[in-house]
């Protein structure tokens, strides 16, 4: 779905488009990653229900899975150098969406994301393929964060994983969360979000 969508919205046959889902168990590896981040083998990660699957984006190895929020935002960019802004925007938005829950999260210079400490809350992982982005975040609300034994996240051994709910000590639902976090993207980039039916989606 997402690719049918990025071609139409690189196309100019649909505007900028905001995919917000919620994954089945999926490891992803994208243009950089390395297997040994990879800490279980395909069969053993295949009998937990957990997929694996190459992906153009930057970076290295992510995990998906239940409790987490992914958006996908699919946009005409001005200029290819754009992505960086766009990166730094997104990372605005997902700070400013945690601090609605008190949470005092940051940059890190070194690697995109967003971070808690010395532990990462948010993911990033973008793609640009003729002037459009495609890929792109993924914020832990509820997830299970024993993923780290699956792989290595993001390819940094050194660095820990977070959550909205381990953060705040109690249990934060997806839907509890949605609504912080569309309002700070749309804050930071001036947008409304309406749902697309069905028909969009895939037709």
């Amino acid at each position: 779905m997402q690719h049918a969508i990025h071609k139409r919205v690189a196309d100019g046959r649909q505007g900028d488009t905001w995919i917000v889902v919620e994954h089945p168990p999926v490891i992803t590896l994208g243009r950089t990653a390395k297997q040994q981040n990879v800490l279980l083998s395909r069969q053993l990660l295949a009998a937990r229900g957990v997929d694996v699957v190459k992906v153009e984006r930057g970076g290295d190895v992510t995990y998906h899975g239940p409790g987490q929020l992914v958006v996908y935002p699919i946009l005409r960019l001005p200029r290819f150098r754009e992505v960086v802004p766009l990166v730094r925007r997104l990372e605005g938005a997902i700070i400013d969406a945690c601090a609605e829950f008190d949470i005092v999260a940051e940059r890190w210079r070194e690697h995109a994301g967003v971070w808690v400490g010395r532990k990462q809350i948010c993911a990033f992982g973008l793609a640009v393929q003729r002037m459009t982005s495609l890929h792109g975040l993924a914020l832990n609300v509820s997830t299970d964060l024993s993923y780290d034994r699956l792989i290595t996240p993001c390819g940094l051994p050194d660095r820990g994983i977070t959550s909205i709910s381990a953060e705040v000590g109690r249990a934060v639902s997806v839907e509890d969360a949605k609504p912080a976090l569309l309002g700070a993207l749309s804050r930071s980039f001036s947008v409304e979000f309406i749902a697309l039916s069905d028909e969009l989606k895939t037709g």
